[in-house]
């Protein structure tokens, strides 16, 4: 789609944007799969806080695991992990609109 002066539209601009910015829930999921304890996948949907949150959460149960704090903690960044699969859908559907909001300005 181009204009008469042969440039694209600014419509096929945004087009474009969304098509090299948007998130797959695929990749998504894999993510969580592999690396989700850590919070991965939280940061590739640009959800930065409670990725940190994840993050700092299982390093601290792992760094204490030896003692039995650590396997109580343990259980908190697991039943987020479990939730989040639950959720990954809707968190990239959301990013994804976000970003339709922010390309068609």
């Amino acid at each position: 789609m181009t204009n008469q002066s042969g440039r694209p539209t600014d419509d096929a601009v945004a087009m474009m944007r969304y098509d090299a910015n948007k998130k797959s829930v695929i990749v998504t999921y894999l993510l969580w799969f592999f690396l989700g304890w850590f919070g991965v996948h939280r940061f590739y949907l640009g959800k930065w806080i409670s990725g940190l949150i994840l993050l700092i959460l299982t390093l601290v149960a792992a760094a204490t695991y030896w003692i039995v704090i650590g396997m109580v903690l343990m259980a908190i960044p697991g039943v987020w992990w479990l939730i989040d699969a639950l959720l990954i859908p809707g968190m990239v559907r959301g990013y994804n609109n976000d970003l339709i909001d922010d390309v068609s300005r």
